[in-house]
């Protein structure tokens, strides 16, 4: 097998027959001509079954990942599939104590009303997600590391504990370069590939990568019968950044550390952690929503995993549907999303931010008495 950085760069990527283009052509198209009635060439007969974009970009996350791969529109809508493709009514499935909170609110506010069940548990204590395991234990989701807290949680050790149940792991922060959950015995792995797949925050999609045929065939029926599926364009933004991923991961990293390494001896600053690994940072400060309006280089906004820094507060804003739940977040909690600029000078932005200089005024002072 090649090496990852290999696979990366040519994973499902074919040069077009027609014409010999090294990238395929975007097969923006609804649907395909049929030389008679019910015969079509391959599976493509109607864009929602099937695309050859999208079956690229589907083969190639499946060679990075070690299985079969099918995507979905958004990484909320992989999550749905693979949930409704497993558990049935009256299943119970065990979630993290800390994880996303979309996945919270779909199996807590949409799924719980067909009668899934769930618990809560800190998959870091291996004891308390063998105490949470039910006969009717359809399903173990992981993630690691969690978001926002960033707990690591040993994938391999969790398969051994859970039985019966499918063990489906949320890689969207570590990505295949880091860690692949299928060769660590995971069913099933789920990407919201708006993130580090895609990686510039151009995109939204999400996907399921599984081990078996007969649960990649449940998958694909489901993706098929909602239909919520990406389009041609976002496939060929996603495959597109599957080609520097490996790049970018280490740009991240090295980020990652700079940032969690000044921040460890920042005034007032708390509980740092940084997973050892990519760009993602959280920590805690009293003044959270003041910080993260007076970045510069961090911009405000939701989402993660782009070349460029974000900020956020995240009970304040992709955490609310936790809140009142053992997954609930502190208010102070900052989580940074750490991107591939100079790490100097995100180090500067983030000291003046906590310092409570206005690094916008700042700047602004600096360019008019320039």
């Amino acid at each position: 097998m090649s090496e990852f950085a290999t696979r990366a760069v040519h994973a499902g990527l074919e040069p077009d027959p027609a014409f010999g283009s090294v990238i395929p052509a975007i097969h923006q198209t609804s649907t395909y001509a049929q030389p008679a009635p019910g015969e079509f060439v391959g599976d493509f007969d109607y864009a929602r079954s099937a695309n050859p974009t999208r079956a690229a970009l589907e083969r190639a996350l499946g060679e990075l990942e070690s299985g079969q791969a099918s995507a979905f529109a958004s990484g909320m809508a992989a999550t749905h599939a693979l949930m409704t493709a497993v558990a049935r009514t009256g299943a119970h499935v065990v979630l993290p104590d800390d994880l996303y909170g979309g996945t919270y609110r779909l199996v807590d506010k949409v799924l719980a009303r067909w009668g899934l069940r769930y618990d809560l548990v800190d998959q870091t204590d291996l004891d308390a997600v063998s105490a949470a395991l039910r006969p009717d234990t359809a399903l173990v989701w992981v993630e690691t590391p969690t978001n926002p807290g960033l707990k690591v949680v040993d994938v391999e050790a969790i398969v051994a504990r859970s039985g019966d149940a499918l063990v489906a792991v949320d890689n969207t922060f570590a990505t295949p370069v880091v860690q692949r959950p299928l060769e660590l015995g995971a069913d099933a792995v789920v990407h919201s590939t708006t993130k580090y797949l895609g990686g510039h925050s151009d995109t939204v999609g999400g996907a399921v990568i599984v081990r078996s045929p007969g649960l990649h065939e449940e998958v694909r029926f489901v993706q098929n019968a909602v239909g919520a599926v990406p389009g041609p364009l976002d496939c060929f933004l996603v495959h597109r950044g599957l080609r520097t991923l490996h790049l970018r991961v280490a740009a991240h990293t090295e980020n990652g550390r700079a940032v969690s390494e000044w921040l460890r001896d920042a005034p007032d600053v708390s509980e740092v952690r940084w997973p050892g690994f990519g760009g993602m940072v959280s920590f805690r400060h009293p003044d959270a929503i003041g910080i993260a309006t007076r970045t510069r280089l961090f911009t405000l906004a939701e989402s993660l995993g782009g070349v460029e820094s974000l900020i956020e507060v995240p009970q304040a804003m992709t955490h609310q549907s936790v809140e009142g739940s053992a997954a609930a977040v502190a208010p102070d909690l900052v989580r940074l999303s750490v991107g591939v600029e100079a790490a100097s000078d995100l180090v500067a932005d983030l000291a003046a931010a906590v310092a409570g200089a206005d690094a916008r005024a700042l700047s602004g002072s600096q360019q008019h008495h320039g």
